[in-house]
């Protein structure tokens, strides 16, 4: 599918990670009409206000990235919040396109919407074969139903919805708050707080064992709108580079790029997570996309980004 570049492209959830870097991707490659508003603007819980957003604005095409993300400790503390709040946002957003004539929708899901012991690398079609990981399992039902939804309407209707599973994202523009935050943000606070501080040693949750693959916003960006021009299937399809690195390792990668020179503590009281998410990304890849940034580079750059924004 072709996207005129004056379409009028609505980017929800525009100025978190995933959607801010849609928007850049967007402006680079000349789109002129993108439309984001903040939550102060659209409260996407409120089911009024996004029917009077879309009734307004009249968008033809809807990347959905927003929602309430958060680490393990968010999770297990704020389930409602994971769990009502996203299934409110999705529900308001999906409908809304149907109703006000979208002609193509992209949902984000995640990595957390396949089971905990699905077989490794995880393909697309391991999706409800099992249960979730139980230290995110509000988030994952919440991104499950919104797949699902957009399925509903694909049958029942004849849209052009489709979902894409990112693997773990990190890049300019992240969530770095202590008690919320993914762990390779959180790490990297975590690591530049204790190279100011002086401190002889870093605590980190688990044992380390565990095994992630995490791909660069920016390379992320670029799928969602390979996608939009090159996906329409029902489907979800995953975005996934191949490769993995475990958080003992990434923890080692992000301890040097930030320069802290003291010891590591493992706690393995707290919990690893899933043993081992790699994703599948064959579909995607097969159809021409390919990441470009690697996790060292990567990471520098998104250290770079939180000391420009936390540290002046």
């Amino acid at each position: 599918m072709n996207i005129p570049k004056d379409a009028r492209i609505y980017v929800a959830g525009h100025r978190g990670l995933v959607g801010s870097a849609i928007w850049r991707e967007l402006e680079r490659q000349g789109h002129t009409r993108l439309i984001g508003k903040t939550r102060q603007e659209v409260d996407l819980l409120n089911p009024d206000a996004v029917a009077a957003f879309f009734a307004a604005e009249k968008p033809e095409y809807v990347f959905i990235a927003a929602a309430k993300v958060g680490g393990i400790q968010a999770n297990s503390t704020q389930p409602v919040s994971f769990l009502y709040d996203n299934l409110q946002i999705q529900n308001h957003l999906i409908h809304n396109a149907w109703k006000h004539g979208v002609k193509k929708l992209l949902f984000l899901a995640s990595s957390c919407v396949y089971p905990k012991l699905a077989p490794q690398p995880v393909k697309e079609e391991s999706l409800l074969t099992g249960l979730p990981e139980p230290t995110n399992e509000w988030y994952s039902v919440a991104k499950i139903a919104g797949v699902k939804l957009c399925q509903a309407f694909r049958r029942q209707y004849g849209c052009d919805y489709i979902s894409a599973a990112p693997a773990n994202l990190y890049g300019p523009n992240d969530n770095y708050d202590p008690s919320h935050s993914h762990v390779l943000p959180a790490l990297i606070r975590r690591f530049h707080e204790a190279a100011a501080r002086r401190d002889p040693e870093v605590a980190c949750w688990g044992s380390g064992s565990a095994l992630r693959e995490f791909l660069y916003v920016d390379d992320v960006a670029r799928a969602c709108l390979f996608l939009m021009r090159e996906y329409s299937e029902e489907p979800i399809i995953n975005v996934g580079g191949g490769s993995e690195v475990s958080i003992r390792e990434l923890t080692e990668i992000v301890k040097e790029v930030v320069g802290y020179t003291g010891a590591i503590r493992w706690d393995t009281t707290k919990p690893d997570g899933a043993p081992r998410k790699l994703m599948d990304g064959s579909r995607l890849l097969a159809l021409g996309w390919r990441p470009e940034i690697g996790l060292r580079e990567g990471i520098a750059i998104a250290y770079a980004d939180f000391r420009a924004r936390f540290c002046r």
